[in-house]
């Protein structure tokens, strides 16, 4: 945890977790490559993540959800890194084993999406579905943002910042609009 989480999935390496003490050997009879080790790694994260949510209660709502996740964030760097990276900056070639790994997470967004919708009165012709769609469409883009070529110069610690700080007011923004329909453009 502490390879991977202080030097990333590029970074890490199997000689570097032996220099600690641990026999090389030892690693590969429970470990076939570094990408499972990795990978175990990442399903560790998400574990205690979810759990973290779940513990907080902070699946009950999305302020919550996002104050525990920041909480998470600054308790656990190591794994909040290893998560992080997975999400905005995937190792090549592990995009499908990745989202498997964070398949309860992702039911657990979902979820919350799905009693915040249910929560709200929505538009005429707007569906829970369509809504919880929306939602899951938003969210892959912002995601994108945060690993596209836009933000390469940052570094994984200050998108991970900006990430935190940016998706509360997103979220803001794509259950409550940012127009006042009262006072409309003119």
């Amino acid at each position: 945890m502490e390879e991977f989480g202080k030097r990333g999935y590029s970074g890490g390496t199997i000689n570097n977790i032996c220099k600690t003490g641990i026999n090389k050997g030892l690693v590969y009879h429970h470990f076939r490559s570094r990408d499972e080790l990795y990978l175990e790694c990442l399903r560790i994260s998400i574990g205690r993540l979810t759990d973290w949510i779940h513990e907080k209660k902070a699946d009950t709502s999305i302020e919550n959800y996002m104050s525990a996740r920041l909480e998470f964030y600054r308790t656990f760097p190591n794994e909040s890194r290893i998560f992080y990276e997975s999400l905005l900056e995937p190792g090549a070639g592990l995009e499908s084993e990745i989202r498997q790994i964070h398949k309860p997470l992702t039911e657990m967004n979902e979820t919350l999406y799905r009693n915040t919708i249910r929560s709200l009165k929505l538009r005429p012709g707007v569906t829970e579905e369509k809504a919880l769609l929306y939602f899951s469409q938003i969210q892959q883009m912002f995601n994108g943002y945060f690993s596209s070529p836009a933000l390469q110069r940052m570094s994984l610690d200050e998108k991970i910042e900006k990430h935190e700080k940016d998706v509360p007011m997103l979220l803001h923004f794509m259950l409550f609009g940012i127009a006042d329909e009262e006072n409309g453009a003119d």
